[in-house]
């Protein structure tokens, strides 16, 4: 993903070889700061490379979760009309019996 963008791998800098003229940089500190370059640069690919497995598997876990909602959602209007109409049907003979025994009318 990143990899396009990147212009140096750290073994392209730990393999580059400068020109030494006679008011030239200390060879001894330019590899000294080319390893911590390495060092940092290494680190910085092995962050990208979780952080992109991180996002991989995070996308797969939204797509999972996303699916389970529709399914419960489906799941969910079609027992809803049943056990609506089941409860007002219940409610009613309730009802029913209720004025019966208010109004003296068992039958």
């Amino acid at each position: 993903m990143y990899n396009d963008r990147l212009y140096l791998t750290p073994q392209e800098i730990l393999e580059k070889e400068f020109k030494i003229d006679a008011r030239g940089y200390r060879p001894q500190e330019v590899d000294k700061f080319l390893d911590m370059v390495i060092r940092d640069y290494t680190e910085y690919a092995s962050i990208v490379r979780k952080l992109e497995k991180d996002v991989k598997d995070l996308t797969e876990d939204n797509i999972k979760l996303k699916q389970e909602i529709r399914r419960l959602k489906e799941i969910n209007t079609s027992n809803e009309t049943p056990s609506r109409s089941a409860n007002n049907l219940d409610l009613l003979k309730r009802i029913s019996q209720l004025e019966k025994v208010v109004y003296g009318n068992n039958e």
